[in-house]
């Protein structure tokens, strides 16, 4: 296992594939309740990676509770949880949120209806920590109507930063 507070290319490289993501949210500062885990899914690299210790994640239409981002509101602090479904890669990332309701950069992503943007505390990696493996079959065809990072941003530059615009 490994612990870090910015993000390392490997971990970068996981990110960058992913087509799905585990948040947790709490209202409460405390563990006694109000804790929700909720799937969030899109293209692979529906997260974008702006630095080091910053992601940006669309967040599409759900089941309309609001678990999520109602708790965020209350309490910007966030668990991530990305899987390498092949390797059995885990990457646990807790931090810090805002949410973007409205503006260019929401309706420049097909399908998304606000971002939420983490900012990493801290990390980490647990190599081969996830016992079952998984082999792909299709995407599915609900994906064709949401959008790409890479269609409306460069990726990113050989150290990670994002290019000027």
């Amino acid at each position: 296992m490994s612990q870090f507070d910015t993000l390392d290319h490997a971990t970068r490289d996981l990110i960058a594939a992913a087509d799905t993501l585990f948040i947790a949210t709490a209202f409460t500062d405390d563990a006694t309740g109000g804790v929700d885990v909720s799937h969030r899914g899109g293209k692979p690299g529906f997260v974008r990676i702006d630095d080091g210790r910053s992601l940006v994640i669309p967040d599409f239409a759900g089941n309309s509770y609001f678990n999520t981002c109602g708790n965020l509101l209350i309490n910007p602090r966030a668990g991530l949880l990305f899987i390498d479904f092949e390797s059995g890669d885990l990457v646990y990332l807790t931090g810090t949120t805002d949410i973007v309701w409205d503006g260019d950069e929401v309706r420049g992503f097909a399908g998304a209806q606000r971002l939420v943007r983490f900012h990493l505390v801290e990390g980490r990696r647990v190599s081969g920590g996830l016992p079952l493996r998984w082999s792909f079959g299709d995407y599915s065809p609900l994906l064709a109507r949401t959008g790409s990072w890479s269609a409306l941003h460069p990726p990113l530059s050989a150290t990670g930063e994002q290019p000027q615009r």
